[in-house]
């Protein structure tokens, strides 16, 4: 399969240069577009909109330092980013519109290989509701 855009979800943690570093990896060699996504999930759906920061920069859904902690994974990746969606609630809830109105073909998340993770696992809500293939990354703890 060829993939077009790749959408990578991120986590406020070092662990999510992981993820950047694979989605980079796969972009060049398939010539792809990569897009990023991080839903705080922490204090519920307090803002249910989902936003572009790269095409509504003044929007700010989040406090300012989770924002400046999301901007370094955009700097750091090396690689232009197309799309960086920011929002609040359940990832797996929003992922369909955000995959479906900006044409993501392959989904790239990642999986803590750790005692909680074994008994619940948020990568499988993602794998349930994604409309698209996904790249499931260990994360060791």
């Amino acid at each position: 399969m060829h993939y077009k855009h790749i959408l990578v979800a991120l986590e406020i943690s070092e662990e999510s240069n992981i993820l950047i570093e694979r989605a980079v990896f796969l972009a060049k060699q398939l010539d792809s577009r990569i897009s990023f996504i991080h839903i705080d999930g922490t204090h519920g759906e307090i803002y249910p909109d989902i936003v572009d920061i790269k095409a509504t920069p003044d929007l700010r859904p989040l406090d300012s330092h989770k924002m400046e902690q999301l901007k370094a994974f955009e700097d750091n990746a090396n690689f232009p980013i197309s799309q960086f969606f920011i929002g609040t609630g359940d990832l797996s809830d929003k992922l369909h519109g955000v995959i479906q109105d900006s044409r993501v073909d392959l989904l790239i998340c990642g999986h803590h290989q750790d005692f909680w993770s074994r008994i619940v696992s948020y990568s499988q809500h993602l794998i349930n509701k994604s409309p698209v293939d996904i790249l499931v990354v260990p994360i060791e703890s």
